[in-house]
């Protein structure tokens, strides 16, 4: 994936703009990080060339994230067959 583009580390006000869920930090986690006081949870979002979203995903918490390397592979797929975008209907009939 030679052109491919990683954004992160969205301040707060960006991140409610692309509907990420803002939670607000409980000190010490399990694993031992201090949460920040705010702080985004996790969103993937993959966009086309032509700046339209093919796939979005926003999550509420911070369980079941993907795993990177299923991403790529999923991305592979998608190039290898020209599959579609899904949930583009805007209007119904």
């Amino acid at each position: 994936m030679p052109h491919l583009r990683l954004g992160y580390g969205l301040d707060l006000n960006m991140a409610r703009r692309w509907g990420l869920y803002v939670s607000a930090g409980r000190g010490v986690t399990s694993i031992g990080v201090e949460e920040p006081a705010l702080f985004s949870e996790p969103g993937l979002f993959l966009i086309r060339p032509d700046r339209t979203v093919y796939f979005a995903s926003v999550q509420s918490m911070p369980f079941a994230r993907p795993h990177f390397t299923d991403i790529l592979a999923a991305i592979d797929f998608v190039v290898a067959k020209s599959y579609p975008a899904r949930g583009e209907v805007t209007t119904l009939a």
